[in-house]
């Protein structure tokens, strides 16, 4: 929501402070906006669950009423579906009933949205206020590196797995069509006929998840990157490669210049994801091409 430009930062900085009683610090205001996040997402979880569970009700009762006005004549008929009707209108009577007593003894949604609004605010100046120097930002940056690492290897896993599960299947439905087709004497519906359109069918579909998501191509360059970001990390820590010339009172020079490298690597493989992204008859742009 748009925010005004008449609108008070200072009164409302002010009355944070004085419902916590007193002024917070960096670390505490940031606490308190990851809490209230949290509240608030669980309060969104049972509002949705709620309107679920009073949908679900509705629709049950409604459909009760559609199947015994339509089979009047017939009581046997309808009596079964009334009863698991009935069954669920209650269960989802029961649940909204247990969802709007646990929602009771909370902060009401639009007051924990205010509340959150009002925080962030506070700690988007206190953040300004605040910025670490050069120096800190690339010590904090050398800190992140090995959960970057961690997550492109653990994303190179995923599309390997899921190249191989795929190419398990084009093998092994290749297989079993060739056999089934041998027993397929008759030009009719029987068990073989239904088995080769649905082996046909799987094997038809992975063919073009893998061709179209490129999952090999995926996983190359994600271990790719991983790698040669560990290696700049081995590098720097152990003052060889690029950085033998850095001594140890020359660490801030040897943390640009791996910042540089690490930033330099991570932008190759966006590059690298946007040209798989691209369909396979689209001409890569002039400005990839030279990047």
């Amino acid at each position: 929501m748009a925010r005004s430009l008449d609108d008070d930062y200072r009164h409302r900085t002010a009355a944070v402070d004085e419902e916590s009683g007193n002024e917070l610090t960096h670390a505490q205001l940031r606490r308190l906006v990851k809490e209230q996040e949290q509240e608030l997402a669980r309060r969104r979880l049972l509002d949705r669950a709620f309107g679920a569970a009073v949908l679900t009700a509705a629709c049950c009762l409604v459909v009760a009423l559609c199947v015994t006005v339509l089979n009047w004549e017939d009581p046997d008929r309808y009596a079964r579906q009334d009863i698991v009707c009935g069954a669920l209108f209650a269960l989802s009577v029961g649940v909204s009933l247990a969802i709007h007593k646990a929602r009771s003894g909370l902060t009401s949604r639009h007051e924990l949205e205010l509340m959150l609004e009002q925080n962030g605010e506070v700690l988007r100046w206190a953040n300004a206020k605040s910025q670490p120097t050069l120096g800190e930002r690339r010590k904090l940056y050398r800190e992140d590196v090995s959960g970057m690492i961690e997550h492109y290897q653990a994303e190179s896993r995923k599309y390997r797995r899921v190249h191989n599960i795929l190419q398990s299947m084009v093998m092994i439905g290749s297989a079993l069509t060739t056999m089934v087709a041998a027993f397929d004497v008759a030009k009719e519906l029987t068990p073989q006929s239904v088995t080769i359109v649905v082996i046909s069918f799987a094997i038809t579909l992975a063919t073009a998840f893998t061709g179209y998501y490129k999952y090999r191509e995926r996983s190359y360059f994600l271990q790719q990157t991983a790698d040669s970001i560990e290696e700049e990390a081995n590098a720097l820590a152990l003052g060889v490669g690029e950085y033998h010339e850095y001594g140890s009172d020359q660490e801030d020079q040897a943390l640009a210049r791996f910042t540089h490298r690490v930033e330099s690597l991570r932008n190759e493989q966006r590059r690298r994801q946007q040209q798989l992204d691209q369909p396979a008859d689209q001409d890569t742009p002039a400005g990839q091409q030279q990047a």
